[in-house]
């Protein structure tokens, strides 16, 4: 059942949607499918076409370059720390927000929204200046055999920076919507704190906690500036799959480059599934 909103105009309720003439609406909308075509669909479709341009058999030759399979996994590594990480901070992080006050409170919350302004080269120029070998702790690091920069903890270090906000900016307004009453309730029943966490709290945002997930397990995979940054670029050992792209369309290897890409390409689409069905099964509770 659609809602429609009513506006009143001389004691006559009005739906906002009729109130502008056909041809605006047609205008506006057809504006708007013709820059999501070009600016959306028409990359995407080139994605995939480039990259079956010689054929399949040279499609799949293109993942069977070790380098390109040592950048699927680091990417998928990558992920698979950043983001369990990310849901623990978000959680930790929102449930302080909504649930308590406490001083510094308004700080924390600056601090999460850090990376959205940003630039990921400049969080990733900041871990070379903190861990590499002429930075800060460099020397220290050096003396005790401990790599950062130019190697796998620098690039974990600098995905977790540039996708922290996702999971806690998705589940702060969600429980200071819904407020402490169910929680307060489960402890007056002889709850413990895990108790009302487990059965009380996290029923309760696990959608809003999968939509976070889902877009920062996207950022994870897809993130290039602060990455490319604190990699070194070193083929087969620090290269994510957006350097490898970037590798191969430097070298004019233009089918490989987007075989590789349509992996990202495919991945936003998945991305993009998934966020509509989480929408979907949200609306359906609500």
């Amino acid at each position: 059942m659609h809602v429609h909103t009513l506006t009143t105009h001389g004691g006559i309720d009005v739906n906002p949607s009729l109130t502008e003439p056909r041809a605006v609406r047609w205008l506006l909308t057809g504006a708007a499918l013709l820059f999501l075509t070009l600016f959306l669909f028409v990359p995407l479709v080139s994605v995939f076409v480039q990259a079956f341009e010689k054929g399949i058999g040279a499609y799949w030759v293109s993942f069977q370059d070790p380098d390109a399979a040592a950048a699927i996994r680091l990417t998928l590594l990558t992920a698979a720390i950043a983001v369990p990480l990310n849901i623990v901070f978000g959680i930790a992080a929102a449930w302080a927000i909504a649930k308590f006050e406490f001083p510094g409170k308004n700080i924390l919350i600056t601090l999460i929204d850090l990376p959205f302004s940003v630039s990921p080269v400049i969080s990733g120029l900041i871990y070379v200046l903190l861990f590499g070998l002429q930075g800060l702790l460099g020397p220290w690091l050096a003396s005790h055999n401990i790599q950062i920069i130019f190697a796998v903890p620098g690039i974990v270090l600098a995905t977790i920076f540039v996708t922290f906000p996702f999971v806690a900016r998705e589940l702060i307004p969600l429980m200071q919507e819904q407020g402490q009453e169910d929680e307060e309730a489960a402890i007056v029943l002889g709850a413990n704190g895990w108790q009302t966490f487990f059965w009380v709290t996290l029923p309760n945002i696990k959608w809003g906690l999968l939509y976070g997930v889902i877009l920062c397990n996207a950022r994870a995979m897809g993130e290039f500036g602060a990455v490319s940054v604190v990699s070194g670029h070193i083929r087969g050992l620090t290269n994510t799959i957006p350097l490898h792209v970037e590798i191969l369309y430097n070298e004019y290897n233009f089918v490989a480059a987007f075989a590789v890409a349509s992996l990202l390409a495919l991945l936003a689409l998945i991305t993009l599934a998934a966020k509509t069905l989480v929408e979907i099964k949200a609306g359906w509770e609500r």
